[in-house]
């Protein structure tokens, strides 16, 4: 296995430390116990070995878990409140049950939603290694999801100008720009968040008022090495994208996505992050 591949795979990855294998399992066994379900699925783990989902009969059952002074807030209650506050036309798993614990220093909430039969686009990245073929209606239906979702009116704020402010220079090369249309979405819309044919949004800890484009920019870049469907989101959602508006979403996408690579992760996307972000600015991108 190649550095890269291995960077790669870890994203989506079981902890590496036993002990916090051992945990994450048994906490979710025990929350299993509690909602008197049967986990009998697969374990997918989520973003660095932070979640872990199971099936479990009709429902889906996941657990996330954080030390203690850092558990609640947005993320801890973004599935919950997406429940309360996004219509139901937006298609999602709906939620059935939630249960908080903790167990020393460390903080549990565990999720049982029904469970989705059609698979993610993507499995263990949330990137496109390839181009795929989806149908006409699966991307009306995107769009009509998408513009439904960004008129719901909520007070979480998923992207921030400070982070603009400092962090433009360092991964973009070029001075702040000034977020001025904002709108509520995903905030995490990537290939291992959306199903196939029929549709349907995953993971919702992260949604919340941010920049106009912000979420077609980050979708766009996780297709970059899929060259014929990142042009497909081009004609999709260019009267979005191509607006000053939705260039300066895309822009903020970039950069944090460039963050990210910085740490290792996406390193086969660094180089095509880095291209479409001086395509939109004129400027190379500092080079770590």
């Amino acid at each position: 296995m190649t550095v890269e591949r291995a960077v790669r795979e870890a994203v989506f990855a079981a902890p590496a430390e036993r002990d916090e294998l051992d945990r994450m399992r048994r906490a979710h066994a025990s929350a299993a116990q509690q909602f008197k379900v049967s986990a009998s699925g697969p374990e997918v783990w989520g973003w660095q070995g932070r979640t872990l989902g199971r099936r479990a009969g009709d429902c889906w059952l996941r657990i996330v878990s954080a030390a203690v002074e850092k558990a609640g807030g947005r993320l801890w209650e973004g599935t919950a409140t997406a429940d309360t506050y996004v219509p139901r036309s937006v298609p999602r798993p709906r939620l059935r049950g939630v249960l908080d614990w903790t167990s020393r220093e460390v903080a549990y909430r565990a999720e049982l939603t029904e469970y989705v039969s059609v698979p993610p686009i993507t499995s263990g990245t949330p990137a496109l290694d390839q181009d795929i073929a989806l149908p006409h209606a699966w991307w009306a239906e995107l769009r009509t999801a998408l513009g439904t979702l960004a008129t719901v009116s909520t007070n979480r704020e998923s992207v921030r100008q400070n982070w603009v402010d400092r962090n433009f220079r360092r991964f973009l090369g070029i001075d702040p720009v000034r977020i001025r249309e904002m709108s509520t979405g995903h905030a995490d819309l990537h290939w291992a968040n959306l199903t196939g044919a029929p549709l349907i949004l995953l993971d919702w800890e992260n949604w919340g008022r941010l920049p106009v484009g912000y979420d077609l920019g980050l979708f766009h870049a996780y297709a970059l090495a899929a060259p014929t469907t990142a042009a497909r989101i081009r004609r999709e959602f260019g009267p979005i994208l191509d607006t000053d508006a939705g260039r300066t979403g895309e822009l903020i996408a970039l950069g944090q996505l460039l963050q990210a690579c910085s740490r290792g992760v996406h390193p086969h996307l660094a180089p095509l992050i880095a291209r479409q972000a001086e395509h939109l600015t004129g400027i190379p991108v500092p080079m770590p």
